[in-house]
């Protein structure tokens, strides 16, 4: 029997869409306001969610007072109040778009997470966007 569970976090940072690479224009013209070069920010909303067997002897897939410290130790404490494009090493050469957070979050996590646990990260940039990886 395999089970889901579910843990809501958050955190509030800043970033700013851009390539190095590129020109001016282009940055402007594929990341529009979220080129800004005075960067802005978000509220993000994290749901991390492990799905495994219940453990007979405890009845918990994992404990989730050890999954609310992963969070905090790998990502509330890591990227919160921060400027990810500055502060964050993980993104010194990564495009901080949601897409890349939620992969990195996931990289930080996976090693804290039994082998035998499936890992998914659920990223809120805003209300309606949102991203989902497993590791697949």
């Amino acid at each position: 029997m395999r089970v889901t569970v579910s843990r809501k976090a958050h955190f509030n940072a800043a970033h700013r869409l851009y390539r190095k690479e590129w020109s001016n224009e282009k940055n402007e013209l594929i990341f529009d306001k979220c080129n800004n070069p005075n960067f802005h920010g978000h509220n993000y909303e994290l749901i991390v969610s492990v799905t495994g067997e219940i453990d007979k002897e405890t009845g918990y897939v994992i404990d989730m007072k050890v999954l609310k410290s992963i969070i905090k130790d790998e990502v509330e404490d890591a990227f919160d109040h921060k400027n990810l494009n500055i502060e964050v090493p993980e993104f010194e050469n990564l495009n901080p778009t949601a897409e890349n957070i939620s992969v990195v979050i996931y990289n930080k996590m996976r090693p804290k997470i039994d082998a035998n646990l499936d890992l998914e990260i659920t990223l809120y940039e805003t209300p309606r966007n949102f991203v989902t990886y497993s590791g697949k």
